[in-house]
């Protein structure tokens, strides 16, 4: 009998294989970092081939570690890092170009082209989503337009398209022999695309964009069987039967399946994402409105989702470009070594600032230096800057939902950070909860793989697993708290209205 379910998490920095029990415990992990690849200012890539071979790796860590073999799987979930690009050639299986991660900026012109009949929000009533480099449909525009022979290959059915979901997939059941080509509803619903009723492709709008239809993958539930993984892979025959973009694989993780529910990820960037159950909801706020999930044949649940660039890679930044920190870890420490951020704000607009914002023209800034500040509070600065931005979002979504949230959970690799969860709680006036798996992504993949195949029996099975880890407590009094907020979102107007057509 097979005991457990294996969740491919591939991520922006790196790629796991993570397998779990049927409690949703950690049995074995696999992982591996690959490439960041940055050209020039805006610009972030990866090379997909890397990945695949990354991902190849990892599942033989994992199994190795746990001493499995296939056998003992009973079936593959799939979640992975959103928007990210990926076009190959479905004959020879080799991408045209390297993936266009989704923080990546290039494409601001062809926004810029498109926003100019109808504005930003042309599709947003249809889709959900506003005009932004920040989705797929931009970046699949950008490759046809400027890779030498990939307009014609994909005139000629040659090309196709997938987020890294697609792109692991394909590859893991046979690639050019046979791949099946397919994303699911939540990864769809980021690529501006997809009709959020009809959950099809918007033949008008992939016309808007150039992109032939042909070059698209079928659009499937979140659960359900696939395929299976090809004979040479250490899986084969194993069905592949989950898909869940990242964010909603963390929701789905946190067992947040009902309207009102909601989880905030700690990753590269950081994600709150409100479920509002059957109902489609168009924020008024600046959030985007997405699929939460869909269960085989059962109804798609929506949900409003506040997207934030930049958190984790702000404290990557510290350690790799400033040199601040040998190690991520090491910023609860610095920041801990000062009593408070001594008059110094950072905001991240790395990559412009996204929800609930959406100001392409704005880049990161730090203000309100004097000489009395030090490293400890540019760390700490750092990591208040993640619970600001949460704040902002959350903002958003109690206007949006007419109801105030009364807790939050999180998830994500900065929830081990107890000064950085701390200060969420002080920030936003609401306790914060970890639950005791925090690695909610994954285990969110590995519950869609393993209901379609009977792994699990239903959503009531996977909330008894849910448990709480950690709960945290607000402790700032009101009038500091709203003199925090004064000076961060005086911060953030300091970060806009900085690219002229001469700065990158």
């Amino acid at each position: 009998m097979s005991d457990y379910v294996v969740a491919i998490d591939q991520g922006t920095t790196s790629s796991r294989a993570i397998i779990f029990d049927r409690s949703g415990s950690i049995i074995s992990t696999g992982q591996k970092e690959h490439e960041q690849i940055m050209p020039q200012a805006g610009w972030v890539e990866h090379d997909a081939t890397e990945i695949w071979q990354n991902v190849q790796e990892v599942i033989g860590i994992a199994l190795g570690r746990a001493d499995l073999t296939r056998h003992d799987i009973a079936s593959i979930g799939i979640t992975n890092q959103r928007e990210t690009t990926v076009v190959w050639n479905r004959k020879t299986g080799k991408p045209v170009y390297n993936a266009i991660v989704w923080q990546d900026t290039r494409t601001q012109a062809i926004v810029d082209r498109l926003a100019a009949d109808g504005g930003t929000e042309r599709f947003k009533p249809v889709v959900g989503l506003p005009l932004a480099t920040y989705f797929s449909g931009t970046k699949i525009a950008w490759i046809l337009e400027n890779v030498e022979g990939a307009r014609e290959a994909a005139d000629a059915g040659d090309l196709i398209f997938g987020t890294t979901d697609s792109w692991v997939v394909w590859n893991l059941t046979g690639g050019p022999e046979g791949g099946v080509h397919v994303t699911d509803v939540t990864n769809a619903s980021r690529t501006l695309f997809m009709d959020l009723e009809t959950l099809e492709w918007r033949d008008d709008i992939l016309e808007a964009f150039g992109v032939p239809k042909s070059m698209m993958p079928s659009i499937k539930s979140s659960s359900e069987v696939y395929g299976v993984a090809e004979d040479s892979s250490l899986l084969r025959e194993t069905p592949i039967s989950g898909i869940l973009g990242d964010q909603q694989a963390a929701t789905f993780g946190q067992a947040a399946f009902e309207a009102g529910e909601s989880k905030n990820t700690y990753g590269t960037g950081c994600f709150l994402i409100f479920n509002t159950g059957e109902e489609i909801v168009h924020s008024k706020n600046g959030l985007l409105t997405t699929v939460g999930y869909k269960i085989g044949d059962g109804p798609a649940h929506y949900a409003l989702e506040g997207s934030i660039a930049v958190t984790g890679s702000l404290i990557q930044w510290l350690r790799d470009q400033l040199g601040i920190i040998q190690t991520a870890p090491e910023v609860e420490e610095l920041a801990a070594s000062v009593p408070d951020n001594g008059g110094v704000y950072i905001v991240p607009a790395f990559s412009g600032l996204f929800a609930p914002y959406w100001r392409p023209d704005a880049r990161g800034a730090i203000v309100g230096l004097t000489r009395y500040a030090n490293k400890g509070h540019i760390a700490r600065a750092a990591l208040e800057a993640v619970a600001f931005q949460t704040r902002d979002v959350l903002d958003a979504v109690n206007a949006d939902a007419g109801v105030d949230l009364t807790e939050l959970r999180v998830d994500g690799g900065m929830v081990a950070n107890n000064e950085l969860m701390q200060f969420q709680a002080d920030v936003l006036g609401v306790p914060v909860v970890r639950p005791v798996v925090a690695e909610t992504t994954a285990l969110g993949a590995a519950y869609a793989a393993g209901l379609a195949v009977g792994f699990w029996k239903d959503l009531g099975e996977l909330s008894a697993n849910w448990q709480e880890d950690r709960r945290w407590e607000p402790s700032m009094d009101q009038d500091e708290q709203d003199r925090q907020l004064r000076l961060w979102r005086k911060a953030v107007t300091k970060s806009m209205d900085w690219v002229d057509e001469d700065v990158r």
